[in-house]
């Protein structure tokens, strides 16, 4: 089975950083793109940050460029987001995600999903 664990997360002032970290194990497709994922309350899914391991393409939402970085480590399974220079509006839950599409910042292509960690950013 599939399984994407996430850590990370909490409360944390403007201006702050914070860093989520996923997990993930039995996915067996040599190319794949693996990404970060936010739901604020009364809103729809939003695609953050992903990566892409055959070429290590990587897409930024423009809310959060220049402030949020991915990374991966490919030998541990793991892949981060740093976040740096938070706003009140970065808060969410945040979701990893990975599946063989290609690239996709859209959710609905992401059919493996992390149990979501809370971040929020107080003013």
């Amino acid at each position: 089975d599939v399984q994407l664990v996430q850590s990370g997360g909490g409360l944390v002032q403007a201006g702050g950083s914070l860093r989520l970290s996923c997990t993930y194990s039995g996915f067996v497709y040599n190319d794949y793109t693996i990404g970060w994922f936010r739901q604020a309350p009364g809103k729809e899914r939003e695609g953050v940050s992903c990566i892409s391991s055959s070429d290590g393409n990587i897409y930024y939402a423009d809310s959060v460029k220049g402030r949020f970085t991915i990374s991966s480590d490919v030998a541990k399974k793991t892949v981060y987001l740093q976040m740096n220079s938070l706003k009140p509006e970065d808060t969410a839950v945040y979701y990893c995600a990975v599946d063989s599409t290609l690239g996709s910042s859209n959710p609905t292509r992401y059919r493996y999903w992390g149990q979501g960690t809370q971040v929020t950013v107080s003013s």
